[in-house]
């Protein structure tokens, strides 16, 4: 029953912003720890935010700053707005949640900073 869905996605300029949303149903999002994860072509899966139930945000290195983990509770929705984007930001990004054993994954959107 638990479902995650992407969007926000697509294609930006170096120095743009974007802003990804997370659409949670099945489940009360603002219970969870959710995440940000994202694959670079070629490369490994990588944690770039969470933020928790009680609302305390963690980001990787290569993001802080510039990315922001929010959520809307009336809407059930984890954002992740994204700034001053590079090249290296070029991937696609998923949300992830755990509940118990089990992990949910939504399906992906791709964020592409290009020129």
């Amino acid at each position: 029953q638990v479902q995650l869905v992407e969007s926000g996605g697509g294609l930006v300029q170096p120095g743009g912003s974007l802003r990804l949303s997370c659409a949670a149903s099945g489940i009360s999002i603002n219970k969870y720890v959710v995440d940000w994860y994202r694959r670079a072509p070629g490369k490994q899966r990588d944690l770039v935010a969470n933020i928790s139930r009680g609302g305390i945000t963690n980001y990787a290195d290569s993001v802080k700053g510039r990315f922001t983990i929010a959520r809307d509770n009336a809407k059930n929705t984890v954002y992740l707005q994204m700034s001053t984007l590079k090249p290296e930001d070029t991937a696609v990004y998923y949300c992830n949640t755990k509940i118990g054993v089990a992990q949910y994954w939504g399906q992906g959107t791709q964020v592409t900073v290009s020129s």
